[in-house]
């Protein structure tokens, strides 16, 4: 099947790099991360990449009071530079790909500074763009910041990867009942009270019409999402 889209943002979740240990990073999960985004690579798809970092400290669980709010949501954009540099090393020295780290806090001795201009002209030169840092704002989550970047670098989709195979009416893991969605509108996602992402990122990309597929990571699965095949659920 011929792939549908030419720019895309993935959104890789902390969650993914930790793997079973479910803390830290999992780094042949990482190369399993990679291998599967090569496949998509080599489609000649330009891709940006924006990580998560829930697998080293999240800063919304944080409830001791001796770190405040706004500390603890900077602690955790920068945990999001540890999978980014993981990430980065292992697709280029396992999978040959050329890469840039893109930044919103500056870490210049590690990654480039987000500049909107540097990520597209990046994506031109057929290299995949990793965003680390968030949108550099505390208050806001990997998932808003992914939007924003998506809108910001023209992407035509987000392709959000999570544990569970699409989008529920509740949660499959507690209700036997939950029904999967193949496609769902944003209007409807409001109306029924279905969680996609968090309330900002939704708004984002509902106001801007800019679709999400939301699927299980697993073997083959990103390119067939790239595809448009019957995979996961598209929210538009």
């Amino acid at each position: 099947m011929p792939l549908k889209y030419k720019r895309v943002l993935i959104k890789i979740s902390g969650e993914m790099f930790a793997g079973k240990k479910g803390f830290g990073i999992d780094f042949q999960k990482v190369k399993e991360i990679a291998k599967e985004i090569k496949q998509v690579y080599k489609e000649r798809i330009q891709i940006a990449i924006v990580v998560g970092g829930g697998n080293i400290f999240r800063g919304r669980f944080v409830r001791n009071k001796e770190i405040e709010k706004t500390t603890a949501d900077y602690m955790g954009m920068v945990s999001t530079m540890l999978n980014a540099l993981a990430l980065q090393s292992i697709l280029e020295r396992e999978e040959k790909i050329s890469t840039r780290v893109l930044s919103a806090i500056s870490m210049m001795q590690v990654a480039e500074p987000y500049i909107r201009r540097r990520g597209i002209r990046h994506l031109e030169k057929n290299r995949i763009v990793i965003l680390a840092c968030g949108s550099g704002n505390p208050y806001f989550t990997t998932d808003t910041a992914a939007v924003l970047r998506a809108l910001e670098l023209n992407c035509e989709i987000i392709l959000k990867t999570t544990k569970v195979d699409g989008v529920y009416s509740s949660d499959p893991m507690k209700d036997k009942k939950a029904k999967k969605y193949k496609k769902i509108t944003f209007r409807q996602a409001l109306i029924e009270n279905i969680e996609v992402m968090d309330s900002t990122a939704f708004a984002l990309c509902m106001n801007n019409k800019l679709p999400i597929k939301i699927f299980k990571f697993s073997k083959g699965n990103l390119k067939k999402a790239i595809s448009n095949e019957k995979i996961g659920t598209l929210v538009y």
